[in-house]
């Protein structure tokens, strides 16, 4: 049947992702909702000043309260790939890049579904979930690259092999690399690798009817992990680079001040779809178990233990622990459908439903639709690129000082403005680097202690007078319901601006 037909019909993961890049964009309000970070705004910066210099930065070209301190560009190759683009195309080309970016680990997690041997309609009813847990991060930052390393990662320890040859070892030293260079999150190439092994060297020691070859696999995928270690290493800064993420991992105090290392709200407004990929994610832990799947338990039970301490994962609890749940989930039905525990009406039924899903399944197979992975993603292209969208493309001005950025501009070049951590993201891609902000959102650049510090005066805690004069602050900007900014009104700062965002104050 393969032909023709098979470029333009799509199959179910195309079709989940160009879905998916159409509401990020059009429903979602992608062109303002991927900026809600101000964190993109430095990034874009740095790239640019790569491109202008021909080098990395080795200290802080942004702050006066740190100005020419140390800083590590961790995710130099990411940042360098935003300026490019943002040169070109302004930052409509920004939101493209992530919603295809978005897009490209949907049709990923559906693959990685069918890769564990995951239900067809399994997978579509926990799509929605997916969805909704992965959307807390749907952000223009090097994140969501990832996203994509990291299913990539996981659907390769899957179809791990018995024999590692070079060239494989080159293949994983050189995405690794590549990783290491885009996100910090690449150590988890080499952490999946090593609890894929653990998986697979336990097994037979567990399990009677565990793969003959589990052994071979283990080896495997041991080498594997190694060749990614190994591959990581290759970045400008070498093993400090490991040496840097690993002290910024383990600092709690300075975790502790920042939200998204922070325990997921579970009772906020839309928290039941979130919720129930968490506890999707549990149940699968339990049937990879109870199906000799030890490392689909594994790293199961890490990402549910993890989500529930660190909000940041709980996209990959969706992402990566949801196709792995639905794989130990159907295995676990197909054994109940052949067993005599349930009564015989309710296994027919279920064979049914199953042998149904199967043959959706494989009709979707004969299918890829390609040709529509060129056209949606241009279509997009040119719909950002309308006079119209790039109009309003950008930093929402509910959350951001666009218009009170219009007053700084008109301060003296030796202003001292303080500003919140995410008021100063979005100077710095204002006024492209070239007003100095108190503080933004590089949290192991300015560590514990000056964020320590920072709270207190944010909550206007005793001694806060004593950091304005300690920094000289001459100007404020803050939102208008702050503490802090009602505690400079009342001593005697005047305002000079105000938006719905924030209000610009000067000292008398």
């Amino acid at each position: 049947m393969r032909g023709p037909r098979a470029w333009l019909i799509p199959d179910v993961a195309l079709v989940g992702a160009l879905v998916t890049l159409g509401y990020c964009l059009l429903l979602w309000d992608g062109p303002r909702r991927l900026f809600r970070d101000a964190d993109t705004g430095w990034h874009i910066r740095t790239g640019e000043w790569i491109v202008s210099h021909g080098r990395l930065p080795r200290a802080d070209p942004y702050s006066f309260s740190r100005s020419g301190a140390p800083w590590v560009a961790w995710e130099w190759g990411a940042d360098l790939l935003m300026g490019g683009i943002h040169r070109l195309t302004g930052l409509s080309g920004i939101a493209w890049l992530y919603a295809v970016a978005i897009g490209a680990s949907v049709w990923l997690w559906f693959r990685l579904h069918w890769q564990v041997g995951g239900d067809f309609l399994l997978a579509c009813a926990m799509a929605p979930p997916m969805l909704s847990t992965a959307n807390l991060h749907w952000l223009a930052r090097p994140h969501v690259f990832g996203w994509i390393f990291t299913l990539l990662a996981v659907w390769r320890c899957e179809r791990a092999g018995t024999r590692f040859r070079l060239r494989e070892a080159a293949l994983v030293a050189a995405a690794s690399a590549l990783w290491a260079n885009l996100h910090a999150s690449f150590f988890l190439g080499p952490l999946i690798a090593a609890i894929y092994a653990a998986g697979h060297w336990v097994a037979p020691r567990l399990w009677r009817e565990a793969p003959s070859d589990s052994t071979a696999r283990a080896r495997w995928l041991a080498w594997a992990a190694a060749a990614s270690l190994a591959g990581t290493l290759l970045n400008p800064y070498g093993w400090r680079l490991h040496w840097h993420v690993a002290r910024y991992l383990a600092d709690r105090e300075l975790l502790a001040r920042i939200g998204e290392f922070q325990t997921f709200n579970f009772h906020a407004e839309g928290a039941g779809q979130i919720l129930l990929a968490v506890g999707l994610a549990g149940l699968g832990a339990a049937a990879a178990l109870a199906g000799g799947r030890p490392s689909h338990f594994l790293a199961l039970v890490l990402l549910v233990a993890g989500s529930l301490r660190v909000a940041r994962l709980l996209p990959l609890v969706a992402l990566v622990g949801l196709p792995l749940a639905n794989g130990a989930i159907t295995a676990a039905l197909r054994r109940a459908a052949v067993s005599d525990g349930l009564r015989e009406g309710v296994r027919r039924r279920l064979r049914r439903l199953l042998e149904y899903s199967a043959r959706l399944r494989a009709l979707d197979r004969w299918h890829h639709g390609a040709l529509w992975a060129t056209i949606v993603p241009l279509a997009a292209w040119l719909w950002l690129m309308q006079p119209s969208v790039r109009a309003r493309t950008g930093f929402p001005p509910d959350q951001f000082p666009l218009h009170a950025a219009e007053a700084v501009q008109r301060l003296p070049a030796d202003a001292k403005l303080l500003s919140t951590d995410k008021f100063g993201g979005f100077l710095i891609y204002r006024f492209a680097g070239r007003r100095k902000v108190f503080f933004d959102g590089r949290s192991d650049f300015y560590g514990a202690e000056f964020l320590k510090r920072y709270g207190r005066l944010m909550a206007v805690r005793p001694g806060w007078p004593q950091t304005i004069e300690a920094y000289g602050f001459t100007h404020a900007l803050l939102p208008p319901d702050s503490s802090l900014a009602a505690a400079l009104q009342a001593a005697g700062w005047r305002r000079l601006a105000e938006d719905r965002a924030a209000v610009l104050l000067e000292r008398p």
